[in-house]
């Protein structure tokens, strides 16, 4: 989906908004396996997915673990580097041909401060990334790996077709043989 497409379903009283939008937000296309940001590394940058798929992933001993799936119509980007001035706790990888709608969070406030829905915009945004992190970690406390597996598939329908059964297995906090037997249930 195309970002403007979003904001106008999204926020339908927000007219002015679409004038900035490509302003702020430039098009690219990512190849599979490019690296957007290296964790430990400090960056302001937000993407938002119009075609793809990103993963969210950091080093744990040694052992690259992943922490979050992006597809279509997903914004991500490093929390902490956006709002705290810290280096991202992780990294991100383009998983196949993506198309992006890249933006500077701090150009992105310049330009969009005064307008209506802003806020509704960056508070939207912030319930998905809060809401998503603490569904996951309750799933991975208080889920069987088995529940975790068919939970990623109503989520992500495709992502056996999409991504490394490695990530998947990292992702699912299972090994790659586990996710095998369960596959084959």
């Amino acid at each position: 989906m195309e970002l403007k497409l979003f904001f106008k379903q999204a926020f339908p009283n927000v007219s002015d908004m679409e004038d900035k939008i490509d302003i702020v937000f430039k098009h690219k296309v990512y190849p599979k396996g490019t690296i957007l940001l290296r964790p430990e590394k400090f960056s302001t940058i937000c993407y938002f997915v119009e075609k793809g798929l990103l993963r969210t992933y950091f080093i744990n001993d040694g052992k690259d673990k992943t922490q979050n799936f992006f597809d279509e119509n997903s914004f991500c980007g490093s929390i902490p580097s956006v709002f705290s001035n810290k280096p991202a706790n992780f990294g991100i990888e383009v998983l196949e041909e993506t198309n992006i709608m890249e933006f500077d969070y701090k150009v992105f406030q310049l330009n969009f401060m005064e307008i209506t829905g802003t806020k509704e915009f960056e508070n939207h945004v912030f319930m998905n990334v809060i809401n998503e992190n603490a569904e996951r970690l309750l799933g991975t406390h208080t889920k069987s790996a088995l529940e975790r597996y068919n939970f990623m598939l109503e989520k992500y329908p495709k992502i056996l077709l999409r991504a490394k059964l490695g990530h998947i297995a990292s992702y699912l906090e299972i090994t790659p043989q586990t996710l095998s037997v369960i596959r084959g249930l």
